[in-house]
């Protein structure tokens, strides 16, 4: 048997799991699962003799060296910052690595040493970063084997809410880590290239420079600029490109509608705020207000961001439950960031029965033979339930199949890398689709980018 370990065993490890337990018999498979929660592990083996849970700590060295040593190949679903410790006993034990993160730094630095072990450590092999970086690459390659050069490149990715199961004034609820969505933005400007031009938009500013997007069958949404545009410019070849701009997607008013927390300060976690855990929403809410002796809060938070009273907005903030005198914020030496979070997820928790849907959004621009034209591609995912959700499958799928065709032989080239190159993102896109993961490719005149927009 082959085994491979799988350390994490959360939501995003659902999807995952179940195709490697599927796959387990015909390739001759065992899967160690392990999470500080036994009983999480156990529940995500579904009692498939192809599987064991275990109670594993990852800053527990002994268990770590030994149960890496055992594997033939590790995957860490753990958070980010996790993975090195990880990702060195890989090196001391010889075992290829996947996971769905970002590449750190100190992950960076492992390369040489994965190369000269013969190793694949795959990084950024989940949806965003993982699909967006496949999907991109496929469409580019062809534009360039067929002589094209590269002059825009738009790439926008949302977690969001179904259409069947989008009952709230957002048109929104959480899919994904509630704190990524209230710090979205913050620690930069957003940085982007147009027409040629650096541009960057300050993160007070973000929310109301949005670009509309159309999907068939789906309707219209918006997308905001993502902090740093040009992190993958040299990495996918763009180095010069003239449109350069990665964004994230959400409905139509969402921005916004977000930008009045932004501007009141409420996303801000760098400071504490007294008393946190006894103070209510309607009392949180006044803090950020001026002192008034007869207006109530209302009235100063509708003049203070100029928010009229039968404007939308008024409603969403008036459905969050931010005016309520009896609800207690109950979270100790809390940062309004966290006292906001607290507040939007007693209303944007997905419900049992709620699905999540995922929508990704690329825009190619590309010159050939004197001619200037435009791909569009588009891919909307929704989840089966609230296990299998749309998140868990595009995180976790790519992964479990990274990780096999990694265990077969098929992904041999070594070291640090993220799947760029044909042999990772061909069969990989491939076998997506027949999961619902499907690319929608239109090809159109070139448009341009209307300066007017941004």
């Amino acid at each position: 048997m082959r085994n491979i370990l799988i350390i994490g065993a959360g939501r995003s490890a659902s999807s995952l799991i179940k195709y490697l337990l599927e796959k387990s018999d015909a390739e001759n498979l065992h899967l160690t699962i392990g999470d500080l929660s036994l009983e999480l592990a156990q529940r995500k083996t579904g009692n498939h003799h192809n599987a064991t849970a275990i109670a594993f700590d990852i800053f527990n060295e002994t268990q770590r060296h030994i149960e890496i040593e055992r594997a033939d190949i590790v995957i860490s679903m753990l958070p980010a910052h996790m993975h090195i410790e990880v990702a060195k006993d890989c090196i001391t034990y010889k075992k290829h690595m996947v996971t769905a993160s970002y590449i750190s730094d100190a992950m960076q630095e492992l390369d040489a040493a994965a190369k000269a072990n013969n190793l694949v450590f795959m990084n950024e092999i989940g949806l965003d970063p993982g699909i967006d970086h496949m999907s991109a690459m496929k469409v580019i390659d062809e534009i360039r084997e067929k002589g094209g050069k590269m002059i825009l490149f738009e790439s926008f990715c949302g977690g969001l809410v179904a259409p069947e199961s989008d009952n709230n004034l957002w048109n929104y609820k959480f899919t994904w880590a509630p704190r990524n969505v209230v710090l979205a933005g913050q620690g930069g400007a957003a940085k982007f290239i147009q027409e040629g031009t650096y541009k960057y938009i300050p993160y007070h500013k973000l929310f109301r420079r949005t670009e509309f997007l159309e999907v068939e069958g789906y309707g219209r949404f918006e997308g905001y600029a993502n902090r740093d545009s040009l992190k993958y410019r040299s990495v996918y070849g763009l180095d010069d490109i003239l449109t350069l701009y990665r964004g994230t997607i959400r409905r139509v008013g969402y921005s916004r509608a977000w930008n009045t927390f932004v501007q009141l300060g409420m996303t801000d976690d760098t400071y504490i705020i007294d008393d946190s855990e006894n103070i209510s929403y309607r009392e949180f809410t006044n803090l950020f207000l001026p002192y008034h002796p007869s207006d109530s809060v209302e009235i100063k938070l509708r003049l203070q961001l100029g928010i009229e009273q039968d404007d939308v907005i008024w409603d969403k903030l008036l459905e969050l439950d931010l005016f309520n005198p009896n609800k207690k914020v109950g979270l100790k030496n809390a940062t309004p960031a966290q006292i906001l979070e607290k507040i939007l997820s007693d209303k944007w928790t997905l419900a049992p029965n709620d699905k999540d849907m995922i929508v990704m959004y690329h825009k190619f621009g590309y010159e050939m033979n004197g001619v200037q034209k435009q791909i569009d591609s588009k891919m909307v995912c929704i989840g089966d339930d609230q296990t299998y959700t749309a998140m868990a499958k595009t995180v976790g799928l790519p992964v479990a199949m990274a990780t096999l065709q990694i265990l077969n032989g098929n992904i041999k080239t070594p070291g640090v890398q993220l799947p760029i190159r044909k042999e990772v993102y061909l069969p990989i896109l491939e076998e997506l689709e027949s999961f619902g993961v499907i690319f929608n490719e239109t090809e159109m005149r070139y448009v341009g980018y209307n300066p007017d927009k941004m």
